[in-house]
């Protein structure tokens, strides 16, 4: 065996080997365990193939080792040219022409593949920022995507939906043709797309995103297309770009590619665009979505730029990137470290970055609030940078470690390290300062995050005669130059652009200009764009305590003048507080007390908007005594979001305080954001001691399965996790179990475990690819099936077999052309039925005693007919609808519309003549308006409305018939 600088992967082998003969782990076991594929394990253990890097994470966890010694020889085995090779034979190569004959396509690919193989990382090399590169293959740290998931029934509840699903990204992008991802700044975002271009060209995607493999990346950043006019079409995507290879693109290729499904489209930065141009920027996207359906795209933006559902119409699935775990802080501190090692110049630096890295390790998880600044890939670079350059030393607060970097960044380095008027010019820190400034507050001035060179040059050529001092060293365009090559704050994407490495830095700068030219009415006129929030809050860190104490002050005032935007002017008020130094008593009250009025919040989205506000929200949200029942649930989801100690001292308070006899959804769906055990003995089981349990229980990971046996018996229970047949069954009596859901079924290979749950009423199941039928179900007696997200070649005929099936949901490919063909039992009382099953709904009529029909697509004027034929039809659930096509259905008494468009109230009086219930959720329509007055004419009626922007006849009704959710508060129009 050779040592670890011979052959780290064999090394890497060689130590999971024997940790897992220490643990006394068979290879079952350890599958079961991570949650891996036997072939995954089996490669990893053998030295076989490189392990990826999730692959590693389960396998350190389930092994009980850190996982940082394995990552770093892993990146060591990564480098080793056999490694390479293993990884390329894991994919199916594109073919290529002989060497010497590149067609234009391979040189696109390989040119895609150089351009975006690197990353820029803050604080790296400070003697040399424009080397401060990363190589994307050591680079690129898997994060985490949060997904709700898909097929939510039209009928079903806000508070009663399935929560998020979490996984890795290759595993939550590995399922989707089309992703609108949402982060935070430096979350991560661009660094994704790159590697997904890099991925994809050189054909090295892992297996979760099989069916993205054979793509051509095609990189749209937003920050540079709209500085050119119109958003191109595809032939001109290349020269928008300012790809040299533009000019030698065949005619047609781009077309040709796309209309072929061959494409992958990723579109950066949607916050980047002016919020007046959104809109359009949403229809040039639909243009190529409708032209190209069956190509690939990946969207990004800030949370806040876009509305939830921004894309829902067409079909996009909603992630977002969840902060790093502590687990993924650790990975990075180590790669940064190593990183830094090899530029290190001796063997006494490379000794002092590796105690430096042992000493962050330690202090990033013991600080709190260290952690929390911690959670992006951005801050988490900054801090290593900062902890080495002040040898150990770290600010605490967020101004104080921007400050601390633009010092480090700009001239500490070359000052200390004796490196004397580079490239002829030599500034201050303040001077340099003032001239970042300068450009900064441009590009937030005129909506950019990018600036022509020749106006930067203008820009600082425009400073110069006021900095006699700078000036006497170089022309302007020297000046930007040094600016670009010396700051590791500016860089040059392209010949003739200019913008900052990080759009944080950019927003840091221009508030501290803002506050120097005491702009404060601009600050405060811009501040419901979300592209100013981090302005106003870094300009209320730049204010002397009377500048911040005016600017809060300016910001309640136009919060209380103007409806529309009360809430985010308020709310950004009290979010801007924790970064001023100084604020008088009588403003922080006043800023307090408007926050206060949009207490509790009444909604998942209130509730992500207060927890934005960071751990200091806690202090204001409300104790469970006081509390309307709409309310419970979003003050459990806003502490949960904020996470930590306190939020977690505050919900144990809270749970205790409830005065409901169940715990309610939120709090179960909590469990996920602490420790298991802890939140399981503390929270959850005191509701099993009062003799009520809670409705349903939700399992994510393989430590809240392992609580488990705390919570039993279980009657109602969600497994959101991959886990065994043997897993899932383990803490399960056979006689208390009545509801399970199965949401991340691929490691089950038969149901027969199923048969031992005499007590069981309701079976889901979504996911299972090593599942070919549902014959072990065959004679049960269950009421109660859900089949989600199934592999295309399973077999449904065993539906026959289930003597006692009354309620049917298919959210899952179906293999027919129409339902005629379903093999559901003649007694189906209740059939819902998502909107991607394939299958027309000609044959529902067979069903006659069908109920209750949930249908996620439009029917046509034929399938309203046969819909019009069951006779016992009470309750329908529709979206994606054309009322224009329905026929009457007098059997109708309750009716719920998911429009994606106009919502046609105008003809449910006549289509619907005997309602009694009616319900709409507006939030995929994107109207400014909804207007129910035609709903009048239907006596005694029984209105609720979801996310309605505005609505029109409401004093058609009285008070008790409508109700809105969610709920308004007192002046709320």
């Amino acid at each position: 065996m050779g040592n670890v600088h011979e052959d780290p992967l064999a090394e890497l082998a060689l130590r999971l080997r024997a940790l897992r003969v220490q643990r006394g782990l068979q290879m079952g076991g350890l599958q079961q365990r991570t949650g891996l594929g036997r072939t995954t394990v089996s490669q990893a253990l053998n030295g076989h193939v490189v392990p990826s890097e999730t692959t590693l994470l389960a396998l350190a966890k389930a092994l009980g080792t850190d996982v940082e010694p394995l990552l770093a020889l892993r990146h060591s085995a990564m480098s080793m040219p056999q490694a390479r090779e293993s990884l390329v034979r894991r994919v199916v190569p594109r073919p290529r022409r002989p060497k010497g004959h590149p067609s234009f396509e391979e040189r696109y690919l390989d040119y895609m593949a150089e351009r975006h193989s690197q990353l820029t990382v803050v604080g790296l090399d400070l003697r040399r920022p424009e080397r401060a590169h990363w190589p994307l293959d050591a680079a690129y740290l898997s994060l985490e995507l949060a997904e709700r998931p898909r097929g939510w029934l039209a009928g079903v509840e806000e508070a009663d939906r399935s929560s998020v699903v979490v996984k890795r990204a290759e595993n939550a992008l590995g399922d989707c043709q089309r992703v609108l991802l949402r982060g935070l700044a430096g979350s991560g975002k661009t660094t994704l797309l790159q590697w997904l271009a890099v991925g994809t060209a050189r054909d090295e995607l892992p297996e979760e995103l099989g069916s993205w493999r054979g793509q051509i990346p095609f990189v749209l950043p937003l920050r540079t297309l709209v500085r050119h006019g119109p958003l191109p079409e595809p032939h001109h995507f290349l020269a928008a770009v300012g790809a040299p290879l533009a000019a030698s693109q065949p005619e047609g290729w781009a077309d040709g590619v796309l209309a072929r499904g061959e494409a992958l489209v990723l579109v950066d930065g949607i916050d980047e665009v002016p919020q007046e141009h959104r809109g359009a920027t949403r229809d040039w996207l639909e243009r190529l979505l409708a032209a190209y359906k069956d190509a690939h795209f990946v969207v990004t933006t800030r949370p806040s730029a876009v509305p939830e559902g921004w894309l829902a119409s067409s079909r996009f699935t909603e992630l977002s990137v969840r902060p790093m775990s502590a687990a993924d802080i650790g990975v990075f501190v180590a790669r940064w470290h190593t990183a830094a090692r090899q530029s290190a110049a001796t063997d006494a630096e490379q000794s002092q970055l590796r105690n430096l890295e042992t000493t962050l390790q330690v202090t990033v998880r013991a600080q709190r609030d260290l952690s929390q600044l911690s959670s992006t890939p951005l801050m988490c670079a900054l801090i290593c940078a900062l902890h080495r350059d002040r040898r150990g030393h770290l600010p605490h607060s967020r101004r104080e470690l921007y400050e601390a970097a633009l010092s480090m960044l700009l001239v500490r380095r070359d000052l200390e390290r004796s490196i004397d008027v580079p490239e002829g010019i030599q500034l201050t820190e303040h001077q340099s300062v003032q001239l970042l400034q300068r450009l900064a507050y441009w590009l937030i001035r005129n909506r950019q995050t990018e600036m022509d060179r020749s106006t930067a040059e203008a820009l600082v050529g425009d400073a110069l005669p006021a900095m006699q001092a700078v000036a006497e060293q170089g022309t302007a365009k020297q000046v930007l130059m040094h600016l670009v090559g010396r700051s590791g704050l500016l860089r040059q994407p392209t010949i003739d652009t200019i913008d900052f490495v990080h759009r944080t830095f950019q927003d840091y700068l221009g508030a501290k200009a803002a506050i120097e030219a005491h702009d404060f009415p601009l600050l405060v006129n811009n501040a419901d764009d979300d592209q100013w929030e981090d302005v106003v809050r870094m300009a209320v860190a730049h204010a002397r305590p009377a500048e911040s104490a005016d600017l809060l002050r300016r910001l309640v005032e136009r919060g209380d003048a103007e409806d529309d935007h009360r809430s985010r002017l308020h709310l950004l008020a009290a979010a801007s507080l924790q970064y001023a130094t100084e604020i008088e008593p009588d403003v922080r009250r006043l800023v307090e007390q408007r926050a206060q009025t949009l207490m509790p919040p009444r909604s998942p989205e209130e509730a992500e908007e207060l927890a934005a506000l960071g751990p200091g929200i806690l202090d204001l949200l409300p104790g469970a005594e006081s509390l309307h029942a709409d309310e419970v649930g979003p003050v459990i989801k806003t502490a949960a979001k904020v996470g930590g100690d306190p939020a977690y001292a505050f919900l144990r308070r809270f749970a205790q305080s409830l005065p409901s006899d169940s715990a309610p959804y939120e709090l179960i769906d909590s469990w996920k954001n602490f420790r298991a055990d802890e939140y399981a003995r503390e929270i959850l089981l005191p509701f099993r001691d009062r003799g009520r349990l809670p409705k349903r229980l939700a399992v994510h990971t393989h430590d809240q399965r392992n609580t488990l046996h705390l919570l039993k018996p279980i009657s109602n229970i969600a497994f959101r996790q991959k886990f065994t047949e043997d897993e899932i069954a383990e803490h399960l009596s056979s006689e208390c179990i009545q509801i399970l859901e199965i949401y991340s079924g691929q490691l089950l290979t038969n149901l027969k475990f199923v048969r031992r749950f005499s007590s069981l009423i309701e079976l889901a199941l979504s996911d299972c690819t090593q599942l070919g039928h549902i014959e072990d179900l065959a004679g049960l007696p269950l009421p109660k099936l859900r089949l989600l997200n199934l592999p295309d070649e399973f077999r449904f005929d065993a539906l026959n077999s289930l003597p006692e099936l009354t309620s049917l949901s298919l959210y899952t490919r179906l293999p027919w052309p129409s339902l005629a063909d379903l093999p559901a039992p003649k007694g189906l009382k209740s059939l819902f039925l998502g909107g991607w099953i394939g299958t027309r709904l000609t044959g529902i009529s067979k069903w006659q005693q069908l109920q209750v029909a949930v249908i996620n697509s439009a029917p046509n004027k034929e399938e309203w007919q046969e819909i019009s034929k069951l006779p016992h039809l009470t309750e329908l659930y529709i979206s994606d609808y054309d009322l224009n096509h329905a026929v009457p259905m007098p059997s109708v008494t309750y009716l719920r519309l998911s429009p994606t468009s106009d919502p046609q109230l105008e003809l449910v009086p006549e289509l619907f003549p005997n309602l009694e219930s009616f319900f709409i959720n507006c939030r995929a329509t994107q109207l400014d308006t909804t207007d129910i007055t035609p709903l009048s004419q239907i006596k005694g009626l029984q209105i609720s409305i979801s996310y309605a922007s505005k609505l029109i006849g409401l004093e058609k009704f009285t008070a008790e018939a409508v109700k809105l959710y969610p709920r308004p508060r007192t002046g709320d129009t």
